[in-house]
């Protein structure tokens, strides 16, 4: 069967504001909705049930916000990339801002399989003493191993958190609190949460802001 698209474009994107409260699946068919509303020539899948052409590079947890989301969109006319993220702005459903469009060789691999790493800014609501977080972090970094146990239908299977945290640190203080930045594994089988890390460090993640700052690809 011919293929009924001749360009691939990567959005990436912010979701702020009221849009923090969609969950993965709601922002992929807001996505499609704004695509139709902007009257993009999106490319849509052959059979029966028929959905736009478009990849999500990782779900992002419900209540965060990102300033790095990324999405692969197919389309059947082709479009210059500034001009087509133009075209999505005029659009676009509140607190989603694209910030660039770059086209993407239509072989290339599928989003899912080529991320590799995505960093956090975790900042805590209530303010922790600086010397006692870094302390737990120094701990957690230094350890050979740190046993978890994660929900997975309705048996809790163990893993080993340690080798998911790249990168672990305090950023720049606030007037109230200090931010705690991280870099986490994120691969098909091996995916850091930053809430998870936030546990670890015996701090409440329902009592901080997550917020993620860019998703790292592999170099393919």
């Amino acid at each position: 069967m011919q293929a009924n698209y001749v360009q691939r474009l990567r959005l990436t994107f912010s979701k702020m504001g009221p849009t923090r409260f969609i969950g993965h699946l709601d922002l992929a068919l807001t996505l499609e909705r704004s695509l139709n509303r902007a009257r993009m020539p999106v490319a849509y899948t052959q059979g029966f049930n028929k959905r736009p052409r478009m990849q999500m590079a990782s779900a992002l947890p419900l209540g965060y916000t990102s300033e790095a989301e990324l999405a692969d969109v197919w389309l059947m006319e082709v479009m210059q990339p500034e001009a087509a993220r133009e075209q999505m702005m005029s659009r676009m459903a509140p607190g989603i801002e694209i910030h660039q469009v770059e086209e993407i060789d239509m072989q290339a691999p599928a989003l899912q399989t080529i991320t590799v790493a995505s960093y956090y800014r975790a900042t805590p609501l209530d303010p922790v003493p600086v010397e006692e977080l870094q302390q737990r972090i120094d701990a957690l970094l230094g350890a050979e191993r740190h046993m978890r146990q994660r929900l997975r239908g309705k048996k809790k299977k163990p893993y080993d958190l340690r080798p998911l945290i790249y990168e672990l640190a305090l950023d720049r203080p606030t007037d109230t609190t200090t931010p705690i930045v991280m870099k986490l594994a994120l691969e098909p089988a091996k995916t850091g949460r930053p809430d998870e890390v936030l546990d670890s460090l015996r701090l409440d993640p329902l009592a901080a802001r997550l917020h993620r700052t860019r998703i790292e690809l592999s170099a393919t």
